[in-house]
């Protein structure tokens, strides 16, 4: 169960709990009551973006007019403050402490501030899936060019059936060399969700260094940070969080921070205290994180476990469509613990160009890849999924 915490707000007053899972007429009014998207857009790319809803957008661009005007005696920045409010109010929300959590701007930066802040030397060795999202993989391979690390990549079956499968994948490759373990803990083209906690604490164990790509965690599915059990963490908010784009979380474990240096630093930084040395990243636009602290609050209002419970329930209908279809193939596990909010699959077809050029005449938004992925929020309508499974049938029979 997911855990509440209130952020309080003096013109707040709570809205009733948000609908259960299969009641799509009464999420078809919270779509209605607090997004912009319009009737004619089926949008299933929270994977890689979600819809802000219009308060947090309010509630951002409010603030920028605020900060414009110099009405308060404070800057309208953040990037040297050390912006405790939000960042305990995030610590909250995600299960940490904020002596934890540093802000970015996304799991990319927050990748390549762990990365970049290790001591590694040639011939140590990365062990990482053949699952990683490119950004992840690319700040691992700079290290490799700069500092002669190796990389190595466990391969990991597709689907998976159970979490012991994907746990023995892993840990059975790593060898006396490998000092860091990086994974996604939830792949950014299949869905794939990992069992992190086992994985991290087996790592662990064995002496290992742990970092979790975790930018499709926060807002998807129910956990707590400090249960993962990792020694740094790289997160992003603006896909299931509700929140503005360029909002990101980087946690670094208390008694790793000796270990970890911070990369971008302003005057001071040997002072700072605790995971706020890894912010200090100059000028950054302080509306962005007002509107998070207002995306945390509708979370509130609504129910983290009923939107989970939404996200998953439509997920499912997804994945029961597409095992229905096929010339598709299915790449999501058939093991619901195994996936939150995405169903991926391929089309056993040559060319996917007909069915691009279709779903953007019928204003269906999706990864377009070599994989097609669905992604689900509060916002997407039965209806949507419907209309992409309709369109795939009217291309290819």
């Amino acid at each position: 169960m997911l855990r509440r915490h209130f952020i309080p707000s003096a013109a707040l007053a709570l809205a009733a709990p948000a609908p259960a899972a299969d009641d799509d007429a009464g999420w078809l009014k919270i779509r209605q009551d607090h997004f912009s998207l319009p009737d004619w857009r089926a949008y299933l790319n929270t994977g890689s973006v979600g819809a802000t809803p219009n308060r947090v957008v309010k509630a951002t661009n409010d603030y920028l007019a605020k900060g414009a005007s110099y009405a308060t005696d404070e800057y309208p920045r953040w990037g040297y403050e050390p912006m405790e409010t939000h960042r305990t109010a995030l610590a909250k929300y995600l299960g940490t402490s904020m002596a934890e959590l540093a802000l970015t701007h996304n799991a990319t930066e927050s990748m390549s501030l762990i990365v970049n802040g290790l001591d590694l030397k040639p011939g140590d060795e990365v062990l990482m899936t053949d699952q990683e999202h490119p950004s992840g993989r690319g700040a691992w391979q700079l290290k490799q060019d700069r500092a002669g690390i190796r990389l190595r990549e466990a391969r990991i079956p597709i689907p998976p059936k159970t979490p012991e499968e994907l746990i023995e994948a892993i840990l059975s490759q790593v060898r006396p060399e490998t000092r860091v373990l990086s994974f996604s803990a939830i792949t950014t083209h299949t869905g794939l969700l990992f069992p992190v906690k086992q994985i991290c604490e087996a790592a662990r164990a064995k002496g290992l260094i742990t970092v979790v790509d975790g930018a499709h965690m926060p807002g998807q599915i129910p956990f707590r940070i400090d249960d993962l059990g990792c020694d740094a963490f790289a997160g992003s908010l603006h896909k299931w969080m509700l929140t503005p784009p360029g909002t990101g979380v980087l946690y670094v474990r208390g008694d790793f921070q000796s270990k970890l240096w911070p990369t971008i630093v302003v005057e001071g930084w040997r002072t700072a205290k605790d995971a706020l040395k890894y912010m200090q990243l100059g000028c950054n636009n302080r509306a962005e994180l007002e509107g998070v602290l207002e995306a945390l609050r509708l979370i509130e209002e609504l129910g983290p476990q009923r939107i989970y419970d939404r996200i998953h329930h439509l997920a499912q209908y997804t994945y029961s469509r597409a095992i229905q279809v096929p010339y598709l193939k299915v790449l999501t596990s058939p093991n619901p613990q195994l996936y939150g909010g995405m169903v991926a699959f391929e089309v056993d077809r040559p060319d996917y160009t007909p069915l691009w050029n279709k779903l953007a005449q019928r204003k269906v938004w999706t990864l377009r890849a070599n994989k097609i992925r669905i992604s689900s929020h509060i916002h997407t309508r039965r209806s949507d999924i419907d209309l992409f499974f309709d369109t795939l049938k009217e291309v290819y029979g």
